[in-house]
Order: C-alpha cells, then sequence, then structure tokens
C-alpha cells in the first residue's frame, strides 16, 4: 500500500512540474466532474430536432421565391421532367406546386417550432457552459430567463454569421487575391500556400464563434481572456477534426447504407463530437489560473468547556467502584468501633 501511494505522488509531482499537463488534468477532471458528455448529448439532440423547423423555413422561402419568378420555377419543373421521368417527376411537381400555395403556412410554423427548438438547444447549451464554469446560479423568473435564452441565440447567429462570411470569403477566391496582392501566385507551392490560407481563415472564423460561445453564453459573466485562449485551441482542434470528418464521410457514403442513413448519422456524430471540443475548452478555460477561486472553509464551531470535577483520568465507572470501596472501609471501621 505504501508502495502505491508512493508511486501516485510521484505521478502527481510530475504532473505538476509540468503546468501545460497538469491544467490538462485538471480540465479533464472539471469535464468528467461536471458531466461534460452527458450535456454534450443532449445538446446533440436538439441539434437535430432543430433541423425539421430549418427545413420547413427553407422550404417555405424557396416556395416565395418561385412564387416570384414564374420563369425559373418552370425551369426548375422541366428540370424535373428531364431527369425524372414518368409519374414520379409528374408528383415531384405537384410537391412543388403544393408547397408553393401553403408557403405562409409552412414558413409560420417552421419560425414558430425553430423558436421553440432553438430555446431548447440554447437552454442546454447555456446550461452545459455553466456547469463546466462552476457557476451557481439561482432560478430566476421564467419569462426573463427565456428572453434571455432568445437574446444569446440572437447573439449566437450573428457571431455564427461572422464565421459564414469569413469562411465564404475563403471559398470565394480571397485566398487566389492574396496571392495575386502579394505577388506570390507564380511561386512553387502556391496551391500550398492557397489551403493554408484558407485553414487561417477557416480557424478564424471558428475562433470567432467559440469565443463568443465560451464567454458570452454562460449565466454568469466570465473573463474573456482564459475564453479567447481555449477558444484558439479550440478553433484548430475543430479545423481538424473537420478534416478528419470530411474524409471519414467520403468513405462512408460511397456504400449503400451510409447513402441512405449516412448523413443523419453523420451529423449527430458530427454534432457531438463538436460540442465535446467546446465543453472541454470550456473547461480548459474554468480551470486556467487567473480563474481559480479561493476555497472558503467555514469556521469551525465555538468550543464549549464543561469542568468535570474527579481524580484525573477517572471515568464513571471507576468513580462508582471507588465509591463503593470508600463506603465499604467505612461500614468496616464503624462495626469495629462498636465492638
Amino acid at each position: 500500500m505504501q508502495v502505491i501511494d508512493d508511486t501516485k505522488a510521484g505521478i502527481e509531482r510530475r504532473i505538476q512540474a509540468r503546468p501545460w499537463l497538469d491544467h490538462l488534468v485538471r480540465a479533464g477532471g472539471r469535464y468528467q466532474r461536471q458531466r461534460g458528455d452527458y450535456y454534450a448529448a443532449g445538446i446533440t439532440y436538439f441539434t437535430v430536432l432543430s433541423l425539421f423547423p430549418l427545413l420547413m423555413v427553407a422550404f417555405a422561402v424557396a416556395g416565395f421565391v418561385l412564387a416570384g419568378n414564374p420563369d425559373l420555377l418552370g425551369e426548375v419543373q422541366q428540370k424535373v421532367i428531364e431527369n425524372v421521368p414518368g409519374s414520379m417527376g409528374d408528383q415531384l411537381n405537384d410537391l412543388i406546386d403544393q408547397a408553393i400555395r401553403s408557403r405562409s403556412t409552412v414558413g409560420v410554423l417552421g419560425l414558430l417550432t425553430g423558436v421553440y427548438t432553438g430555446l431548447g438547444w440554447m437552454t442546454n447549451l447555456r446550461a452545459a457552459l455553466t456547469e463546466q464554469w462552476d457557476q451557481k446560479t439561482e432560478e430566476g423568473n421564467w419569462f426573463t430567463t427565456k428572453l434571455s435564452d432568445f437574446v444569446a441565440l440572437l447573439g449566437l447567429g450573428l457571431a455564427m454569421a461572422v464565421s459564414l462570411g469569413l469562411s465564404g470569403l475563403a471559398s470565394s477566391g480571397l485566398g487566389e487575391w492574396l496571392l495575386r496582392f502579394f505577388k506570390l501566385s507564380e511561386l512553387p507551392g502556391a496551391r500550398f500556400l492557397l489551403v493554408l490560407i484558407g485553414i487561417v481563415l477557416g480557424s478564424l472564423a471558428s475562433w470567432a464563434v467559440f469565443c463568443w460561445i465560451i464567454a458570452r453564453l454562460p449565466r454568469e459573466p466570465v473573463t474573456l481572456k482564459s475564453a479567447a485562449k481555449a477558444a484558439a485551441i479550440a478553433a484548430v482542434v475543430f479545423e481538424v477534426f473537420k478534416l478528419v470528418a470530411s474524409l471519414y464521410l467520403q468513405t462512408v457514403l460511397s456504400s449503400p447504407a451510409g447513402a441512405t442513413f449516412g448523413s443523419i448519422i453523420g451529423l449527430m456524430v458530427f454534432s457531438y463530437i463538436t460540442y465535446r471540443i467546446v465543453l472541454f475548452a470550456t473547461a480548459w478555460a474554468a480551470t486556467a489560473t487567473e480563474n481559480e477561486r479561493e476555497v472558503t472553509i467555514p469556521a469551525p464551531a465555538p468550543v464549549v468547556i464543561e469542568p468535570r470535577v474527579g481524580p484525573a483520568g477517572t471515568t464513571a465507572a471507576a468513580g462508582a467502584a471507588w465509591f463503593g470501596a470508600g463506603a465499604a472501609a467505612a461500614l468496616g471501621v464503624w462495626l469495629l468501633r462498636k465492638r
């Protein structure tokens, strides 16, 4: 047993001698104690649930666009007839006509359902981030809480719009423009530089979203400095994960089973791993040195002094025995005097 204790103490000393490893271990402990995997699974559920109202809104938008552009509608229907011959093409065109006629109803239902599922998603995400920061918050008014979640949802949407904008710049030729501007397009390895620029811009976009999530979505205010550092780590890990996931999905989707179920399963796995990355990065930020809180040790209870009269070290039983012996001796002396 002593050998095991000495080994554990030696391992702890080696870990503490390396600050980055000590921080990693503390972050992993925080992530596990605060049920990071459990919350990641819950957020993934609401993510998948939110897809259906988003699809309804997308169909409604497409219906409005086609209704306002008859030439485009005719072109789409002609493409359907050319690529899907027979009765199936006619059925698809009927579905398009129905979508156009019911675009307002589908759009309103999609927006209402989207707000409901979006608030559920945001509530779970904020609860998970609050747990990783180990914040103790009291339950407030239901309406105020939901309003706060709605504002946070809008803020996250704005951050994601900025992120998508940066990603769109990366994919719309910004990298090539930068290479031409700095006169590097003719150099050997220019294509590699282009890919590298795309990765850097994608990481910057991911960093913007992760920084907003880690620093602004918990229920209580947190330091932006440590959140920015953790978001940078999460962005790099996320970009590597996206590269590996894209290669894996290309392999999986090539099979018939993958083509049927691979998209939804791939979305669930991708969401789950992404939320684990975000929550672990939050645990990393929460266990940074500048965020360590002093542990409050409660004051000890007041000491009550109760004096006891008796021989030192005498217990109650021993006292009774001594009392009985004294009484017997006194009785014997009295009997002797009587004689």
